[in-house]
C-alpha cells in the first residue's frame, strides 16, 4: 500500500462570505426532513469524526443496522440507558442525515477509570489493552464484511472516492432508485493508543486499517491526558516519530495542553483534533478536556480541522444529566463553538463535528434540537442566520474532513 508523505503547510486565511441565495431558500425554505434529497439543492454530507461503535456494540451490544429509535424500543428501562443514555446513532438514521463518513474508536480504558460493572472494554496492562483493540478491530471487520451495503471500510483515497460517487451519485440524479441507500465509510481511528506494544507494531496496525492514533484518554505511558496532566514522554516522542513513517493522523483528542504544544510543535505528519470543544467558552471548566486558544491556534497553523462535539456537558460548564434539563443547552451554543474556531481561522476551513455520541452520553444528554445524528442537518439555518454561506456549511458538516482524508490517506 502507498503512503504520503506530509509537507508542512501554511494556513490560508479566508473571509466569510454570504450565498446570494440564502442556506433555507437554497435548500427548499429549510424543509430540511421533507423528503431524503433536493431536486435542487441536496443536503450537505456530514461527516462524524469521532464514534465508539465497537465499544458500544461489544459493551451493550447495540446494532448499528437498525435505527435509533428501534434500538430504544429494545433498551427501555434497561441498564444501558441508565449508563449510557438513549441511543442516537443507527443506519437508517445515518441515512437520513447524509452521514457518509465516521471516524470508528478503537477505544478501550484503564481499569482505574472502570465506572460500570458491565463495563469490559477495560485493561490492566498493555498486553490486555493490546487484545481489547484488536476485538474491537475485528467488530468493524464483521460489520463491513456482514453488511457492505451498509458499511465500509475506508483505508485509502481510492476508498473515499468511490464512497463518495456512491453518495454524490444520487445527488447528480436525485429520482434515481438505484441509489436511495448508501454505506457509511468507517474511518479506524484508535483513541489512547496503550495497545501499541511496540513501535514496530505501527506497520501492522496500518495494514489492519488504522489511519489515527490518539495518544491520550486519560494520561498513558506517552503523554499526558484528560484528569492526569503532563507533557510527552519519551516514549510519546518515539511514537510521534515513528508514527511520521506511515503518515498516521495524529489526534490531539484528550491530550494535556503541554503535550499537544509539543505535539504541534515536533511531529512532522497531519494533525487534527477529531472531538474537543473551546475552552475559552467554557469558564471554570473543571478539567483539561477542552482546547485552548493557544492550541486551537496551533492546530490551524498546521492546516487541522478541529471536531466539535454537541454534548451538553461540553458546551455549559457543570451541566450533568442528573443536574440539568436539556432545554438549558439549546443547539445555538454548540454553534457558538463552531464560530469561535472559524472566526479565529478567518474562514470555515478548519470546524468540523465529532460528535462522541453514544460515547458515555445519549440523548438525554444533548441540545434539544437533537434527537438522533440525522438533526445535525439543523445546523444549516443556524449558521446561514450567523452569515455563513451554503459553501461555508457545507464545509463545517464535512466537506473539510473530507478534504484532509483525501489529502492524509494512502492513495490506494
Amino acid at each position: 500500500m502507498s503512503r504520503k508523505k506530509r509537507k508542512k503547510r501554511s494556513p490560508r486565511r479566508r473571509k466569510k462570505r454570504r450565498a446570494n441565495r440564502s442556506y433555507q431558500e437554497r435548500t427548499r425554505n429549510g424543509a430540511l426532513f421533507a423528503e431524503p434529497y433536493f431536486a435542487e439543492v441536496p443536503m450537505p454530507l456530514i461527516v462524524d469524526a469521532h464514534a465508539d461503535l465497537a465499544w458500544n456494540m461489544l459493551t451493550y451490544r447495540r446494532d448499528y443496522t437498525r435505527a435509533a429509535a428501534e434500538t430504544r424500543q429494545i433498551e427501555a428501562g434497561s441498564k444501558t440507558v441508565e449508563e449510557n443514555g438513549d441511543t442516537l446513532l443507527g443506519w437508517p438514521d445515518y441515512q437520513r442525515g447524509q452521514v457518509c463518513v465516521v471516524f470508528s474508536t478503537l477505544y478501550v480504558a484503564p481499569e482505574r477509570w472502570k465506572l460500570h460493572e458491565t463495563e469490559t472494554q477495560v485493561y490492566k496492562d498493555f498486553q490486555e489493552a493490546n487484545r481489547l483493540y484488536r476485538s474491537q478491530l475485528d467488530v468493524y471487520h464483521r460489520l463491513t464484511d456482514d453488511h457492505p451495503d451498509k458499511f465500509r471500510l475506508i483505508r485509502s483515497s481510492s476508498d473515499l472516492d468511490l464512497l463518495l460517487d456512491h453518495w454524490q451519485g444520487e445527488h447528480l440524479h436525485p429520482h434515481s432508485p438505484a441509489e436511495k441507500e448508501h454505506p457509511v465509510g468507517l474511518v479506524i481511528l484508535m483513541e489512547g493508543g496503550e495497545g501499541i506494544r511496540d513501535l514496530s507494531e505501527l506497520e501492522e496496525w496500518h495494514e489492519l486499517g488504522v489511519r489515527l492514533i490518539g495518544p491520550a484518554w486519560a494520561g498513558t505511558r506517552f503523554c499526558g491526558g484528560t484528569k492526569e496532566p503532563g507533557p510527552l514522554t519519551s516514549d510519546g516522542k518515539k511514537l510521534l516519530g515513528a508514527m511520521t513513517d506511515y503518515n498516521f493522523i495524529l489526534d490531539l483528542s484528550h491530550m494535556d495542553e503541554a503535550s499537544a504544544v509539543e505535539a504541534l510543535d515536533t511531529y512532522e505528519g497531519p494533525i487534527v483534533a477529531t472531538h474537543a470543544n473551546c475552552l475559552a467558552l467554557l469558564p471554570d471548566y473543571p478539567t483539561n478536556r477542552q482546547l485552548s486558544d493557544r492550541v486551537i491556534r496551533g492546530l490551524i497553523e498546521r492546516d487541522g480541522v478541529l471536531g466539535l462535539v454537541p454534548y451538553s456537558n461540553f458546551l455549559k460548564s457543570g451541566w450533568t444529566r442528573k443536574s440539568g434539563g436539556r432545554n438549558e443547552v439549546p443547539l445555538e451554543q454548540f454553534i457558538a463553538h463552531i464560530d469561535h474556531v472559524c472566526q479565529m481561522a478567518g474562514d470555515s476551513l478548519h470546524a468540523g463535528i465529532g460528535t462522541d455520541f453514544d460515547g458515555g452520553f445519549g440523548m438525554q444528554s444533548v441540545p434539544p434540537e437533537i434527537d438522533t445524528i440525522a438533526d445535525l442537518q439543523k445546523l444549516g439555518p443556524l449558521l446561514e442566520a450567523r452569515g455563513y454561506s451554503l459553501t461555508d456549511v457545507e464545509n463545517i458538516l464535512g466537506r473539510n474532513w473530507l478534504r484532509h482524508l483525501k489529502r492524509e490517506l494512502p492513495d490506494s
